[in-house]
């Protein structure tokens, strides 16, 4: 039974999006209320997955404090010397948020756009790993989670699975709305619950 369980589970990586203070903890620099719903199934998830001898990847933002190398919409929010920097390396917002912990054996990436793939070694690393099934947490639903969803498949991951209530975004009906749009290009959506059976 175990080695048909380990089996299931062979090839498969879990990527946890964006999971940092700045964007989910209250205060933060681009706190979104919604988020903070998530993160107990993103601990879950995160535990799961360690049962299972699922590598997991970290995928984070960390900005250059001046942001040069963020995205041209976003660059005004780096103009002010008085004010926070969204998510700049090294700032106590760019870090998980409380409860979720990277651990010995876990990979750390580092991205600067919506793809956790975009000018990124993600896809060579995971090919290394001889990785062709992702399971997708964090957020948000409409930018970073559905944009390295539609990459993953673009790549020809052979699954690309979301779970939809360990990902987030501002209302409930852009998360429906974006997860309906992914289902439509293949990618599963199972709940925790069902991801975890």
């Amino acid at each position: 039974m175990a080695a048909a369980a380990e089996l299931k589970w062979k090839n498969t990586a879990l990527l946890v999006i964006d999971m940092q203070k700045d964007f989910i903890s209250p205060g933060g620099v681009m706190h979104v209320k919604t988020f903070e719903a998530v993160v107990p199934n993103v601990i879950k998830a995160v535990e799961v997955a360690r049962n299972r001898l699922i590598p997991i990847i970290w995928v984070v933002r960390e900005h250059d404090p001046l942001g040069r190398d963020v995205e041209l919409f976003r660059r005004h929010l780096y103009g002010s010397a008085d004010k926070p920097k969204p998510v700049s390396k090294g700032t106590v917002g760019a870090e998980l948020v409380d409860g979720l912990f990277i651990e010995e054996g876990d990979y750390k990436l580092v991205k600067t756009r919506f793809s956790s793939f975009f000018n990124t070694h993600l896809h060579s690393y995971l090919q290394g790993l001889g990785i062709n099934k992702l399971i997708i947490t964090g957020v948000q639903t409409p930018n970073c989670i559905r944009q390295t969803a539609f990459d993953a498949v673009a790549l020809d991951y052979h699954t690309v699975t979301v779970i939809v209530d360990a990902t987030a975004a501002a209302t409930p009906d852009i998360h429906i709305a974006n997860v309906i749009d992914m289902k439509n290009i293949g990618v599963a959506t199972p709940t925790l619950e069902e991801w975890c059976n």
